[in-house]
């Protein structure tokens, strides 16, 4: 006998793998305000970043801080996810590829998070509610 999978069972889910993406404007001191989301699903070739920059927030952190610069990091990072034209020298890598080099350690003003994992039946959808609730 075969089983149906029936639309939201835990049959239709893909493991997906997502990082935050924290700006850390003093290394020194440790503070950091969460601006983005990396999701990654092998099984479905999705990569995206979706972020979201809260001025006031930075502000908080650092008064001085170059608002400009980070939003431009967090562009590349979006480019990078988006492939094509706008990953530079990394579109003619797979999408896990690029994730991996996205969430390697660095110590720069836009830093990734520890990845985690979960199951998703739309990795785009699960994008934006991590978006909404870790970052906004």
């Amino acid at each position: 006998m075969r089983s149906r999978v029936v639309p939201g069972s835990r049959g239709d889910l893909d493991v997906f793998e997502y990082a935050l993406l924290r700006v850390v404007p003093h290394i020194e001191r440790g503070e950091l305000i969460n601006a983005g989301v990396l999701v990654y699903c092998r099984a479905r070739t999705y990569l995206a970043a979706r972020t979201h920059l809260d001025r006031d927030r930075l502000f908080a952190l650092d008064p001085c801080a170059d608002v400009r610069g980070v939003r431009a990091a967090l562009q590349a990072v979006e480019g990078l996810c988006t492939g094509g034209a706008h990953a530079g020298q990394a579109a003619g890598e797979e999408p896990g590829s690029r994730f991996r080099w996205l969430v390697a350690p660095r110590s720069t003003i836009v830093q990734p998070g520890p990845v985690h994992t979960g199951l998703t039946a739309d990795p785009e959808a699960e994008s934006e509610r991590l978006l909404d609730l870790l970052v906004r």
